[in-house]
């Protein structure tokens, strides 16, 4: 365990302390908890993190993949859009 503990130490952490899991990271966590005879409360354990944290990343990313196989990639983006409440006129 002392090769991960350093390791969680090198992941940054926000302002409240909480700690930032880049993309990547969170990418190979999730992969871990599918290797045959894995859990995912092991593998949470293993990252100090609580099982319904890993749970959801792998919740999202079987979105985004089935997102991906149900609509090729056409080259456009979706782009944030921002919406105002404007007052009622006088």
């Amino acid at each position: 365990m002392g090769a991960i503990s350093e390791f969680l130490a090198s992941v940054p952490r926000r302002a409240d302390g909480k700690r930032n899991w880049p993309s990547e990271l969170k990418a190979r966590i999730v992969a871990e908890t599918l290797i045959e005879g894995e859990t995912v409360k092991a593998v949470a354990k293993r990252y100090e993190l609580i099982p319904s944290t890993v749970s959801d990343w792998r919740r999202m990313a079987a979105l985004v993949q089935d997102h991906l196989r149900q609509k090729p990639f056409d080259g456009s983006v979706l782009c944030p859009a921002a919406m105002a409440v404007m007052a009622p006129a006088r």
